[in-house]
């Protein structure tokens, strides 16, 4: 897709559609009005008729008139003393699914209401490019050819801002645009079948992306995992046919990130299927169960990313792949398993297996260096009831590390909660027979899911679980039904803003 920023007033741009963001209870003075007249007073009658009330991600449809654009789209911006970076690209992305089914080549939009509410214009071309791009993604096309209804598949994506500053808006869209690519990537492998993507094939994806993007990688097989000492990893895998895979990349070099104060490490859970073990999940919804492996798939999206926008930025990447199947070989509940960092493991159930390979994951990290973790991971059932499918749920420490996340994740447009860690929750997390227990008793279930994963780190650390928001059940007016890419714009904000920080 190519993309083409102007500075001519919007009526002036030949499209195939022409967006128009219009907050509630119009104002059709200005350019708005102009637009109207020229269509001919087919907006006003949108908004008189009822058919269209500005409330954000609403559609409609309607004549162009006199307008460049073969049709004119107007898109709801809501009141646009709430408008932020997350609205902004939801807004962009709702207007781009609302025409799936249709044939558009050539879409413009007209952003100046989004910058005016944001009050930062290249912001609103990144973000507007990246939600346009993010909003094309359906995938039902992984495995379909017969998709009719999917979003229209662009030749040019055209953003008209009267008066700005071309150039500079354009180096933010084609950043927006590498970010969307890096977030439909890691939504791709997320949503390929279980039978598609096992352990070994998802290393196999890695290492495609390295090479394509001049990444380092080294691919840990089960005999190595065991010399190494990886007892909790190589433990959740048992049980399957389909051995694990510890996937380990790297960008940037060594004398260079040796001479960091600060090395980061992005961490992703990457369970290919979670049929819970010994401890099988109940079968409702379990086919969903191909999206335990998110985590993974969105830092190995993210690391090309960053090494897309800013070859050569230091960063560790670690997927710890597994399967986590019954089997005759599966770990039970009541086996005591060693991790890496020597702890011993009271497995409680065998469904609490994220944490396992996060657990050792992150220790491996640390001695590769990392002096800053982050963690994703579909953890925990407990944060969906409490958050949501809009609302990531966050833990961290230290505090000043927590917040330079939050900063980054506000840059990228995502939305977080802070949960608390708190340590007078560890003694119920207590084994008789080893140093801890993975599971412990369903009260703040959420809080010691957090606590557990903090036996393993000893540097700042934060950890996002991503369980309530990495998929959608049902399509949204912004999202198909499927993964979300979610926590992939906060990682590569984070590493971008700062790896080289001290």
């Amino acid at each position: 897709m190519q993309l083409r920023v102007v500075t001519d007033q919007p009526w002036d741009v030949p499209a195939d559609t022409l967006v128009i963001p219009i907050a509630p209870e119009p104002a059709f003075d200005g350019a708005l009005g102009e637009l109207d007249r020229r269509a001919a007073g087919e907006i006003k009658a949108l908004v008189a008729f009822g058919e269209f009330d500005g409330k954000r991600y609403t559609t409609a449809l309607a004549a162009a008139g006199e307008v460049s654009g073969g049709r004119l789209l107007a898109v709801g911006l809501g009141d646009p003393a709430t408008l932020d970076r997350e609205s902004v690209l939801r807004v962009a992305a709702s207007a781009e699914r609302r025409l799936g089914g249709r044939t558009v080549r050539r879409l413009a939009i007209w952003i100046t209401p989004l910058a005016d509410g944001l009050g930062d214009a290249s912001a609103a071309a990144e973000l507007v490019a990246r939600g346009v791009l993010e909003g094309s993604y359906d995938p039902r096309t992984i495995y379909r050819h017969d998709v009719d209804s999917a979003p229209p598949v662009l030749d040019e994506l055209i953003l008209i801002a009267p008066g700005a500053d071309a150039t500079e808006l354009s180096r933010a869209a084609e950043r927006g645009m590498i970010i969307a690519e890096g977030a439909n990537l890691a939504r791709t492998l997320s949503n390929r079948a279980s039978n598609d993507v096992s352990p070994a094939v998802l290393a196999d994806e890695a290492r495609a992306i390295a090479e394509r993007y001049g990444l380092w990688i080294d691919v840990i097989e089960p005999e190595r995992a065991t010399e190494l000492g990886m007892g909790m990893f190589m433990a959740v895998g048992r049980g399957s046919d389909n051995p694990p895979r510890m996937i380990v990349l790297r960008s940037g070099e060594a004398g260079e990130r040796d001479a960091l104060d600060r090395h980061l490490a992005i961490v992703g859970k990457g369970v290919c299927f979670d049929s819970g073990g010994i401890s099988i999940k109940p079968a409702a919804h379990m086919d969903e169960m191909k999206m335990d492996k998110t985590g993974a798939c969105t830092v190995i999206a993210a690391i090309a990313t960053v090494a897309r926008l800013a070859p050569g930025t230091p960063l560790l990447a670690v997927a710890p792949a597994v399967e986590n199947m019954p089997g005759p070989h599966s770990t039970r509940p009541g086996d005591i398993v060693t991790a890496l960092n020597g702890k011993k493991v009271d497995v409680i159930n065998t469904d609490a297996e994220g944490r396992l390979i996060l657990g050792d994951a992150l220790t491996y990290a640390e001695r590769l260096g990392a002096t800053h973790l982050v963690d994703v991971a579909t953890l925990t059932g407990a944060v969906s009831r409490a958050l949501g499918h809009l609302v990531t749920g966050a833990f961290g420490t230290p505090q000043a590390f927590y917040d330079e996340v939050m900063v980054a994740a506000r840059k990228a447009g995502e939305r977080y909660w802070q949960l608390p860690l708190i340590d007078d929750y560890r003694r119920d997390m207590d084994s008789w027979y080893g140093d801890l227990r993975n599971s412990s008793s369903a009260e703040g279930s959420l809080v010691k899911s957090g606590l557990f994963i903090k036996e393993f780190v000893t540097k700042p650390w934060v950890h996002l679980d991503i369980a309530g928001t990495a998929y959608y059940i049902k399509s949204t007016p912004f999202a198909p039904k499927g993964a979300t890419g979610v926590s992939h714009a906060t990682l590569v904000e984070l590493a971008l803003a700062g790896a080289r920080a001290g």
